[in-house]
């Protein structure tokens, strides 16, 4: 198997799924000519011409309008919002056409697209470049909210999210794009959305996280090992919403421990949600409180102060200690 970049296996998702269903096409801000603004696109224009692949107006209500439209006429699209700073613009499309279609329509219609976006900090962009938002999207009912964390699920996802029946918001960590390679099959390769991944087996704390935290949660994980002998479980949700409940239950009933990783905000993010549901469905088996280690309530800072902004692994671990503390038993 080639070893490839996350650009380059999203390529790849992009190039097989157009050469395999006609009706996939792609559509967004220098998608064409200039391949993407992050190279995702390189190339496509040159194999399937300007009509499969659409360079559009600087326009993102536009961009995503007219992707609802054309799902709705049968096809399959795939529109690029440059950045998840922009994609606001579009949010009256989503909210209000994408999502909401098949239940208005009772069942006669569906909204198969695809809204990409690169996400995160991590690369030193510029304001409204940087921000981790998907809570926006995970809260809205009837769409799926989708973020890879390397090369290989990032393509297997991206294939499924565009054979979904269903409009799925598709965030790639932009921090990601060019940091690793992984081995990716040429051949077909899919996973099914709304599953998370345990990507480390443990049995003392569970740790959760997904997108680009993810290279920092299992830099904890190693390190918990190797100098405390903490073996912690990693779980990859892969897919915000809709939550893999089961995944998380089986492994916190077994830990006992759970520590939750994002970028995003900290108030009203994803750790939030998942930690209000181990409560609910796993309390008896909680040994310590569930922590989160997270961004911060404030817009992501600039070059300088990003890094102070973004979870790394020093954070991390110290909240897992911390979680492990806790968990020990107080003597009589």
């Amino acid at each position: 198997m080639a070893k490839m970049t996350m650009v380059q296996a999203l390529n790849l998702a992009l190039r097989q799924e157009m050469d395999r269903d006609d009706r996939v096409l792609v559509l967004g801000e220098d998608v064409g000519k200039d391949g993407g603004v992050f190279r995702v696109t390189d190339g496509l224009i040159e194999r399937f011409g300007e009509e499969r692949v659409i360079d559009t107006p600087l326009a993102e209500s536009s961009i995503v309008g007219t992707s609802v439209g054309m799902a709705l006429y049968g096809l399959r699209p795939v529109c690029e919002i440059q950045f998840t700073g922009f994609d606001y613009l579009a949010f009256h499309q989503i909210e209000c056409h994408a999502s909401r279609l098949r239940r208005r329509s009772q069942g006669r219609f569906t909204v198969p697209m695809v809204m990409r976006a690169p996400s995160g900090g991590g690369v030193r962009a510029l304001e409204h470049h940087s921000e981790s938002r998907e809570a926006f999207w995970a809260h809205i009912p009837g769409l799926k909210m989708v973020m890879p964390s390397g090369p290989r699920n990032a393509r297997a996802l991206l294939v499924s999210a565009i054979r979904d029946p269903d409009p799925v918001i598709f965030y790639e960590p932009k921090a990601l794009y060019r940091a690793f390679r992984e081995e990716v099959p040429e051949e077909e390769e899919t996973m099914p959305l709304g599953k998370a991944q345990v990507v480390r087996e443990g049995k003392d704390l569970t740790l959760i996280s997904y997108g680009a935290m993810m290279v920092p949660t299992l830099e904890a994980a190693k390190e918990l090992e190797e100098k405390d002998g903490v073996q912690a479980e990693v779980i990859d949700l892969l897919t915000v919403s809709p939550l893999d409940d089961e995944t998380l239950i089986a492994s916190v009933r077994k830990t006992g421990r759970a520590l939750v990783v994002h970028e995003a905000p900290r108030s009203f993010g994803p750790g939030a949600e998942v930690v209000s549901r181990l409560v609910e469905k796993v309390f008896y088996y909680l040994e310590a409180p569930v922590r989160r280690v997270t961004g911060f309530d404030v817009v992501i800072p600039l070059f300088s102060r990003e890094n102070a902004y973004l979870p790394n692994t020093p954070r991390i671990v110290r909240a897992a200690r911390e979680t492990l503390e806790l968990a020990q038993p107080v003597p009589l």
